[in-house]
């Protein structure tokens, strides 16, 4: 059976990491936990050691956001195939075992589903398709599926992360939305399953962070600075042209959803920021609906959120 590196990276996760460890100590398979503890306080270490099969690390300096956590976990990992889980998650019992056929055909990335859970469950759905390159696998998924860019509905090859050498930027928020669409564009294989997995509680920890306005601009400001980044790097990669150009359409659409939520006085400086960057130029126009957006959205945008979002 390959093995599975399981990284969780968490900061003050006392609250959670029991019901993590225990949900993940229950599954039958050859596996490894690795928890990256980005500076706790409140002695989370005392709680892992009850439980076996668990490398407990620590980041050499504290950051902002999980990548400098999770780049960790992956360089430690000694498994074939890295899973990222977080501490307030857990996954059903059989995930392994379901997609264990995919990983015996030495498949780079396997897609699988999630259910949110919190006064009941909400199952996600999202395309499905089997085997294909990571180009075709990122096109298909790029306008479809909401959570694309979540590093925790995938299991990826170690060996991807080291050939593409494309890790997690460090110290940002949306960390995941600067690599995770770049790692399956690069993949040789990639499938989606129908399996659902991945149990993402919607906690009051993380509805907090929603509401913490700081942080919102924060990843507003991350953003534009990946994108940055990224435009850099999708220009020297060797894909095709209609993939680049869905890679800065969906960043441009993701950047665009983040300023919605952003107050009034504060939406309207971004918006001017991303019209001096030529984001815009970015939206391609396939159909009358994509060509009234693009037109909205260049001559008011103010406009275009209170039409499409209110």
């Amino acid at each position: 059976m390959p093995k599975i590196s399981i990284i969780v990276p968490f900061n003050n996760g006392k609250k959670y990491l029991k019901r993590c460890l225990s949900n993940l100590s229950k599954i039958k398979y050859n596996y490894e936990i690795i928890l990256v503890d980005d500076f706790s306080k409140d002695n989370s270490e005392q709680i892992a050691k009850k439980y076996n099969n668990i490398k407990y690390l620590y980041t050499n300096e504290e950051t902002t956001g999980v990548g400098n956590a999770r780049n960790l976990g992956i360089e430690k990992a000694t498994g074939k195939y890295i899973m990222f889980v977080d501490v307030d998650d857990t996954i059903e019992k059989d995930l392994f075992k379901n997609l264990k056929k995919y990983m015996i055909q030495d498949i780079d990335i396997i897609k699988y589903k999630m259910k949110i859970i919190k006064d009941k469950e909400f199952y996600v759905d999202g395309p499905t398709f089997e085997v294909t390159n990571g180009e075709e696998a990122f096109n298909e998924l790029c306008f479809k599926d909401k959570y694309l860019d979540s590093p925790c509905l995938y299991l990826i090859k170690k060996e991807l992360f080291e050939r593409t050498n494309l890790y997690f930027e460090k110290n940002v928020y949306h960390e995941d939305f600067g690599l995770i669409p770049l790692l399956l564009a690069n993949a040789k294989t990639v499938v989606s399953s129908n399996i659902y997995g991945y149990n993402y509680f919607q906690s009051e920890n993380s509805i907090m962070r929603n509401k913490d306005y700081s942080k919102q601009l924060k990843k507003m400001n991350d953003k534009l600075f990946l994108y940055e980044q990224l435009k850099k790097k999708i220009d020297r990669m060797n894909l095709k042209q209609n993939t680049k150009g869905n890679l800065l359409e969906y960043y441009t659409n993701s950047i665009i959803l983040t300023i919605k939520d952003l107050k009034k006085e504060d939406r309207i400086i971004y918006e001017k920021k991303i019209k001096e960057k030529g984001l815009l130029k970015n939206l391609r126009v396939k159909n009358l609906k994509h060509m009234m957006k693009k037109i909205m959205l260049e001559f008011d945008m103010e406009l275009y959120f209170k039409v499409n979002y209110q």
